[in-house]
C-alpha cells in the first residue's frame, strides 16, 4: 500500500535560478515553521523553548539538508567507483589480449599476418560457391589490394569482438595486421588504459572519502538530535498549555521517527552487505527492535495458521481498549501500515487481533473481536482511514496510531508506509467526527 508522502523542505544549492528560488522558498518555510512553533510555546521558559526550537530545526531542516547532501555524495561516489571498475575491466581485457597475442607469436612468429590468412581462407570458401557473390562484390568495389584486404577483413574475416583490443588498436593506429605491429599497438594502449584506470581509481577513492565526511556530519547531527530529545523528554512536565504540549510532543515524535527511519536504512545497508559482499545496492529487510526511545518497529513474529474470520456485528461494542481475542501475533505484511499499527499498539500494551484485514476495514472487523469503535480519538487507538480519505490508498484505505490528543480538537498520529514500506511518518489531524477509531 503506497501512500502520498509529504516531502520535507530542504535548502538547495543555488546552482541555477530555479535552485535559488527553491532555496529561498525553503528558507521562508523554515522561518514560518519556527514562528508558528514559538507561538505555540508562548509562556514556556526561554531555555526550554529554545531547546524545542533547536530540536525542530535539527529534525525538519538541518538533518533533511544533510541527508540530501549525503545522498548526492553517495551517488557521486558510486558513479566514480563504477567508472573505476569499468576502466579496470578494460585494462584487464587488454592485458589478456596481449598475453594471447604473445602466445600466438611464440607459435607463428611476429610476421604472421592474420588479415592475409583470413582473405585466403575466404577465397578458398568462395571456390565452393558459398561466398562467391559477396567476394566478387568486394573485389570489384575495391580500388586497391589494401582496400580489398581491409574490406574483407571488416566484413567477417576476423569476426572481431569489442573486447579484442589488439585488433581494434591495430586498426585505430593504421598499422597492418602483422602480429608484431599489433603487439606494439596493444602495448601502447595498455599504457593509456593503465593511466586512465589509475586516475579513475584515485577519483573513486576521493569521492568515497568525501561521501564518508558528509555521512559523518549527518550522523553528528542525529546524535545531537538524540541528545536534545532525551533532554526534552524529561522536561515535559514543565509544560502547562495544551498548545505547548502538542508542539513538544509533535517535535519529539518527529525526532523519534527520523531515528527509526535512519536505523531501518542502516539495517537495509547491512543486510545488503551481508547478502552481496562488495555490492552497495540495499535489499529489502525487516527492521528489528533497535529504535531508541521506544521500539517503534518490532520484529515480525512467526506465522501460525489463520483462524476463520467471524462476521462483524452491525453495532459496535462498547468494551475497553485492546483485546487478546484473536491476537495470534503480527500477521500483517511487514512494512505496511497494518503491520506497524499492530506493533505500535503492542508497545503501548494494547492487544490487537491478528486478522483485521486492510487498514480501511479495521473499524468494520474490530467489533467482532470485542473492540470498541467510535469517533473519539484516544492515545493508543488505531485510526482506520476509509479508502481515499486524507491521502489513504483508494482501494485498501490506511491505518495509523494515535499518539496524543489535545484540547483544541486536534490529535497526533504515527504511521508507516506513508511514502514507502517501513518508512514512518507523523502528522496532526483535526477531529470533526469524520474518523473511525479502534480502541
Amino acid at each position: 500500500m503506497m501512500m502520498v508522502c509529504a516531502v520535507l523542505p530542504f535548502e538547495a544549492h543555488a546552482d541555477t535560478y530555479s535552485d535559488l528560488v527553491a532555496a529561498q522558498n525553503s528558507h521562508a518555510s523554515s522561518v514560518q515553521r519556527e514562528q508558528m512553533l514559538r507561538e505555540q510555546l508562548k509562556g514556556v521558559q526561554s531555555d526550554l523553548l529554545e531547546q524545542v526550537v533547536e530540536l525542530d530545526k535539527l529534525t525538519n531542516t538541518q538533518i533533511p539538508v544533510a541527508q540530501e547532501k549525503a545522498d548526492v555524495a553517495n551517488d557521486a561516489a558510486a558513479q566514480a567507483q563504477s567508472e573505476a571498475d569499468a576502466a579496470a575491466d578494460r585494462l584487464d581485457a587488454a592485458r589478456k589480449d596481449e598475453q594471447d597475442l604473445k602466445e600466438k607469436i611464440a607459435q607463428t612468429g611476429a610476421d604472421y599476418d592474420d588479415s592475409h590468412a583470413a582473405v585466403a581462407s575466404m577465397a578458398r570458401e568462395s571456390l565452393h560457391g558459398s561466398n562467391a557473390a559477396d567476394t566478387m562484390a568486394v573485389a570489384t568495389g575495391a580500388k586497391s589490394t589494401k582496400e580489398f584486404v581491409s574490406a574483407m577483413q571488416t566484413r567477417d574475416a576476423l569476426a572481431r569482438t569489442e573486447a579484442n583490443a589488439a585488433a581494434a588498436d591495430a586498426n585505430d593506429l593504421n598499422v597492418s595486421m602483422n602480429r608484431g605491429e599489433r603487439l606494439k599497438a596493444i602495448e601502447q594502449r595498455i599504457a593509456k588504459l593503465k593511466s586512465d584506470a589509475d586516475t579513475k581509481a584515485a577519483a573513486a577513492l576521493s569521492a568515497a572519502s568525501e561521501a564518508q565526511d558528509v555521512r559523518d556530519s549527518l550522523d553528528a547531527l542525529r546524535v545531537q538530535g538524540e541528545n536534545r530529545r532525551a533532554e526534552l523528554e524529561g522536561k515535559q512536565d514543565q509544560l502547562q498549555s495544551d498548545a505547548a504540549k502538542q508542539a513538544v510532543q509533535t517535535v519529539l515524535l518527529q525526532s523519534k521517527i527520523d531515528d527509526a527511519n535512519r536505523q531501518y536504512a542502516q539495517q537495509q545497508a547491512d543486510a545488503a552487505g551481508s547478502a552481496n559482499p562488495g555490492q552497495s545496492a540495499p535489499q529489502p529487510a525487516k527492521p528489528g527492535n533497535s529504535a531508541s526511545s521506544g521500539n517503534m518497529t518490532p520484529q515480525q513474529p512467526s506465522n501460525p495458521v489463520q483462524p476463520s474470520q467471524p462476521s462483524p456485528p452491525s453495532v459496535p461494542s462498547t468494551t475497553g481498549q485492546g483485546t487478546h481475542n484473536g491476537d495470534y501475533g503480527n500477521m500483517y505484511p511487514a512494512g505496511q501500515c497494518t503491520w506497524y499499527a499492530y506493533n505500535r499498539r503492542a508497545e503501548m500494551g494494547i492487544g490487537t487481533p491478528s486478522y483485521l484485514h486492510n487498514g480501511g476495514e479495521w473499524y468494520l472487523t474490530a467489533p467482532a473481536y470485542g473492540l470498541r469503535v467510535d469517533h473519539s480519538p484516544q492515545v493508543g487507538a488505531a485510526i482506520s482511514f476509509l479508502p481515499g480519505q486524507d491521502g489513504a490508498d483508494g482501494s485498501y484505505g490506511h491505518v495509523a496510531v494515535v499518539e496524543a490528543v489535545y484540547g483544541d480538537g486536534t490529535f497526533l498520529i504515527s504511521e508507516m508506509n506513508w511514502g514507502g514500506p517501513f518508512l514512518m511518518h507523523s502528522r496532526v489531524l483535526v477531529n470533526r467526527g469524520q474518523y473511525w477509531f479502534v480502541h
